[in-house]
This record gives C-alpha cells, structure tokens and sequence, in this order.
C-alpha cells in the first residue's frame, strides 16, 4: 500500500507541474542544446522509472489485426448444460442442493419415494457443475417437469450480435478478443458458431465464441464487447500505442539511452487497437517508453517552460 500511494503522489506530482509550468523536478534532469542541436534529453534514475510506472520495451516485429467491433452478452454452452428429472413418479422426500450451488457428478440433489415400490431413491447430478434451476420441495409431487438444471461453467459462449452486412466477414474458426470494461476481463476464444438466419425482433445475426472459463469470471449475462479478427499482418517495426505522444502536432515516441530519454519524431503506418506500425524515425531493438510516457512529455514540458524563463 505505501508503494501504491508514492506512486500517486510521484504521478500527480509531475501532473500538477506539467500544468502549472514551474520550474523542473530536482530529481529529473532535462538537458536542453542550443536551437537546431540535438534534442532534449529527460534523465530519470532507475528507481524514479520504477515509481513512476514507465515501462520499457524494445522496438521490433509485431502483428496488426484488421478488426470487427461487436458486442453481446456471456451465456452457458448449451453442450455443457443438463436437466435433471424424476426417474419414477413420486414424492420428493428431501432437497440438498439449491441455486448456486456446486456439485459433483453423481451427488445427490434429492431425494425421492416412488409411488408404485414407495421406496425411496436418489436424484443425482448427470455432470460436474453449478446448480442454475430448481423446481423441487420437500413434499411436491414429481411430475414430468426437470427438477434441476446443472451447468458446467468452465466454457462459456460469448453470444456477439452481427449486423447483416457483417455476416459474410465472419466465419467458424476466426479469433475473437472479448472484453468486459466493467469486470476488467479480456480473453480469446474462436468463432464455434454463425446463426444461418437472423432475429426478427433486432435484424442481428448470433455469433457464438468459446471462452475458457476455468476459474467461472465470465459470468453468464455479462455484456462484452468483442473483437473479430478479420486479418493480419506481420510488420518489421511497431510500437505499443501507449508509447505514442504528440509534440508540436507530430507523433513522438520517447527513446532510452545512455544520457536518459529522447523524443523521437516518427511516421505511422498501420494501426489496431494494441500495436501502431513505425515506418521512419525509430530502429529495430529501440527501447522505448511504452507505458507512462505521458510523464516525460510532462517532465519536458517543465524543461521548456524553464527554458523559456
């Protein structure tokens, strides 16, 4: 927790000063040159990269993915999902399980006296999982009604609504990256499923994916938002899109060297949600900032403003 809290004090520090233009930090140490000499350079030390959260990362090859934005909701794999009936007629005797509940295979759910023998026998569980439905009370009559519904919720569907213009995009083995921003949850799982026909009360078509859902955080009726790789492509040289900074309208990416951080003016190529191609300005095996970098602009910000005093 201490560490935690210097970390916010350190970033709202260097925040406050970036907008209040005073002098530069004592402990970072921004080294300016004549006009038209080499760039400014931020010196941070070891433990002040640490604290401030400033990630390092070397510029090398990376995949861009062409994408489809969707959205919907989790659900149960209906493979994965068993009702549980009476085998005879009769009296329910006793209910050990409830919704919620997890259970074994072959665990007894409840108990029932059949009418015909009046013996008494066991209701069990078809298959490992979370109890989801129970229609069942001491002392009901059974009837062909289930008396439990079990789900096995180790893989779940993640149901993604498709505009019909999207349907021919979208095939059964594609990758989809699903996200819940509310549950701070992303994952990736193939496409198992296109409906052929689509839902009259919305004009969408349903799109299935398998997540893996061993320790259950997807939970069943969580809304997602899902992307649908489309294609890819290899590129020699990219950059998180963190790293990425303006200055003076061009897009900079803050470069380590031995003399502490540079900013290095680039030009874009592609581009995806992760990763932005670099086709001039920045060499392969580079070590950047790739997260935080808004510090350094920050911190260089406050160079300037000195500078110009």
């Amino acid at each position: 927790m201490r560490h935690t809290a210097r970390t916010v004090l350190v970033l709202a520090a260097f925040a406050l000063a970036a907008c209040s233009k005073t002098t530069p930090s004592a402990n970072a140490q921004v080294d300016h040159e004549p006009e038209g000499a080499m760039p400014p350079r931020i010196a941070l030390s070891p433990e002040q990269i640490r604290t401030a959260g400033i990630v390092i990362a070397q510029a090398g090859s990376a995949v861009i993915r062409q994408t489809l934005p969707v959205y919907g909701t989790i659900a149960p794999d209906a493979e994965r999902v068993r009702e549980v009936g009476a085998r005879f007629p009769g009296i329910i005797r006793s209910v050990r399980s409830k919704v919620g509940d997890t259970v074994r295979a072959g665990e007894t759910l409840a108990t029932v006296e059949s009418n015909e023998s009046l013996q008494t026998y066991a209701v069990v569980a078809p298959i490992g999982g979370v109890v989801t439905v129970r229609q069942a009370n001491p002392g009901e009559q059974t009837g062909d009604k289930a008396l439990f519904t079990v789900a096995d919720l180790s893989k779940v569907w993640a149901e993604l609504a498709l505009f019909p213009r999207d349907r021919a995009k979208v095939r059964v083995g594609q990758t989809v990256r699903v996200a819940s921003t509310d549950a701070g949850l992303h994952a990736e799982g193939p496409v198992v499923y296109v409906a052929p026909f689509g839902s009259s009360s919305n004009q969408t078509l349903t799109a299935r994916v398998r997540l893996e859902n061993a320790e259950r955080r997807w939970a069943p009726g969580l809304y997602v938002n899902a992307e649908v790789t489309l294609g890819e492509a290899s590129v020699l040289l990219a950059v998180r899109n963190e790293a990425l900074q303006s200055l003076e309208g061009r897009p900079v990416v803050f470069v380590q060297g031995d003399e502490g951080f540079e900013p290095r003016p680039v030009r874009i190529g592609r581009t995806d949600r992760q990763w932005s191609e670099v086709l001039e300005g920045l060499e392969r095996g580079a070590h950047y900032a790739s997260a935080n970098s808004f510090i350094l602009k920050a911190e260089l910000g406050k160079g300037a403003a000195a500078h110009d005093h």
